[in-house]
């Protein structure tokens, strides 16, 4: 086997690999039985009168406990708030409980998202370190000035909520606008030890298991701390945060603007899935948003947010390939055609490469019978055929690896664009074409990817190979049914982006094989006028 042929085939099985072990060993999913890491137990509710509500004591500790449980997820709602695109609503312990996005691009199955879950660590929960004055509080109910709240017609609103316990009082001050973020001003009476909580993500329906979820520290230095479900050991701490994020897929529970010295802890619950909290002693105030990791909207809010959307070790590719094809959104206003113009982009930027590459493959299946001949001749002198061979590239202008350069630079495009589609939550809804009517699913009818493997199975007759390996050859030959096969689930916008670039990959082997066809044909004829030249000179 070739240096040629063993590059390109570690390539293609490490991405394979990629593909088959995503698909085998996914994340582990939001489990349905969590610790709340802090928000404390509570049964359902006995009694509510005048604005007090009365949750029966539990045991709280400081650390992380698995006999801790759930916070009932039917308790009373103190404050409902109401706009265009979302409602909220605020729980007698002065929780986020609930956010619902109104907008039907979201929907799942015909019904709105639910952003909060509805069991775990909530938004804006209060946990304090004494665990007496934690038993008080979690039988003592938040009133609230307003109970009702409509955002309609108003940028913002504030709804002041508190809890007055037998030696502390906390107030909640809360601005809530219409672009789905929020300030929070905590006041205490005195100064205390307490905790407040960022809330663990959702479970939502038609998700990709592949998608990292987790948690997001994004610190001053520029580096994003992930936490994935099911893969957090214990307890990690942080000052200087900018950012924290509780994230799945496509949404995210997010505190920003957050004091310097502000400590942020990431703990774990009882499934290993990541718990965030702020650590505080007296007042505390920072920002909020629930929402969908839209950059646009993320980053009219405030510019740091959007480094909630994370693409994982392809970050570095991943967002300028990002930001090129939101341009191109803004030109085409639609995002399946800002994919397919985003691949011709690519393409001709790698086209000067991927000609020579093409070239070269050509020349080396010319090659390979004498190639094969050389190894024949000198079969018991590796030293003497490598010397041989690289002779015989060099007389015909050959390079071994002339073709595997565009391949190489290929992959780490296309793992980028593949985080970039999967998280992108602007393909949600976004139609494209008759059939395709959201292209941040798989496709309902398989047309994209049954059109993808057979575009790559004409991509693969059309190129030249010089297998002489069986195996090898065989593997090459079903490699446009496996990758049919795993490009059923995928998000619809990244089938339509592989099928574009093997189009146009077909169209420029066209061109290339024509092409050669040309020169091959002229160096015949020149060969023939020399030949014919040169006996003529010896009948002289």
């Amino acid at each position: 086997m070739s240096a040629n042929q063993r590059l390109i085939l570690a390539v293609v099985l490490s991405f394979v690999f990629f593909i088959v072990y995503s698909a085998i060993f996914p994340p582990k999913p939001v489990g349905s039985d969590v610790n709340a890491s802090g928000q404390a137990a509570a049964t359902r509710t006995a009694a509510a009168t005048e604005g007090r509500k009365a949750v029966p004591a539990a045991e709280v500790g400081h650390e992380v406990s698995a006999a801790e449980k759930v916070a009932d997820k039917d308790a009373t709602t103190l404050v409902s708030i109401d706009s265009q695109h979302f409602s909220l609503k605020i729980d007698t312990l002065g929780r986020i409980a609930s956010k619902v996005l109104k907008d039907e691009k979201y929907y799942v199955d015909g019904k709105p998202t639910e952003l909060v879950a509805q069991e775990g660590a909530q938004p804006l929960f209060i946990r304090f370190a004494d665990e007496a004055l934690n038993k008080e509080a979690l039988q003592t109910a938040y009133m609230s000035d307003v109970h009702t709240v409509s955002l309609d017609g108003a940028m913002q609103r504030v709804v002041t909520l508190t809890q007055r316990l037998s030696n502390l009082t906390v107030t909640k001050t809360l601005t809530f606008y219409a672009d789905s973020h929020y300030d929070v001003k905590i006041g205490l009476s005195k100064p205390v030890r307490y905790f407040v909580y960022v809330g663990q993500h959702a479970e939502h329906k038609g998700q990709m298991v592949m998608a990292v979820h987790g948690v997001m520290v994004y610190t001053a230095d520029g580096v994003s701390n992930i936490f994935q479900d099911g893969d957090v050991e214990g307890r990690s701490s942080f000052r200087d945060v900018k950012l924290l994020s509780a994230f799945d897929q496509y949404f995210a529970t997010i505190f920003f603007g957050l004091d310097p010295d502000i400590v942020v802890n990431v703990d774990r619950d009882r499934n290993d899935n990541p718990v965030a909290y702020l650590e505080a002693g007296d007042s505390l105030a920072f920002k909020g948003y629930i929402g969908p990791k839209d950059y646009r909207l993320l980053k009219s809010i405030d510019p740091v947010l959007t480094h909630a959307i994370e693409y994982g070790w392809f970050t570095w590719a991943a967002r300028p390939l990002f930001s090129v094809l939101l341009w191109l959104h803004g030109i085409f206003g639609n995002w399946g055609w800002a994919i397919i113009a985003l691949v011709v982009m690519i393409r001709l930027v790698l086209y000067p490469l991927t000609y020579r590459g093409m070239l070269s493959m050509q020349k080396m299946k010319d090659l390979a019978p004498k190639i094969k001949e050389l190894r024949e001749k000198y079969k018991g002198d590796p030293q003497r055929m490598n010397a041989a061979t690289m002779e015989l590239y060099k007389k015909h202008g050959a390079n071994p690896l002339g073709g595997c350069l565009p391949l190489l630079l290929q992959i780490p495009v296309f793992f980028a664009i593949y985080r970039v589609l999967l998280n992108a939550v602007e393909l949600q809804g976004a139609g494209w074409i008759l059939w395709i009517d959201d292209l941040s699913r798989m496709d309902p009818t398989y047309i994209l990817p049954i059109l993808m493997g057979a575009s790559m199975y004409v991509q693969q007759r059309m190129t030249p190979n010089n297998f002489t390996d069986p195996m090898q050859e065989k593997i090459f030959k079903y490699l446009p049914v496996v990758f049919t096969f795993f490009f059923i689930t995928f998000p619809s916008g990244l089938v339509l982006y592989w099928l574009t670039n093997n189009l146009l990959s077909i169209a420029q082997q066209y061109m290339v094989n024509k092409k050669y066809a040309v020169i091959k044909a002229a160096r015949h004829a020149a060969h023939l006028e020399e030949k014919a030249h040169d006996e003529d000179g010896s009948k002289s």
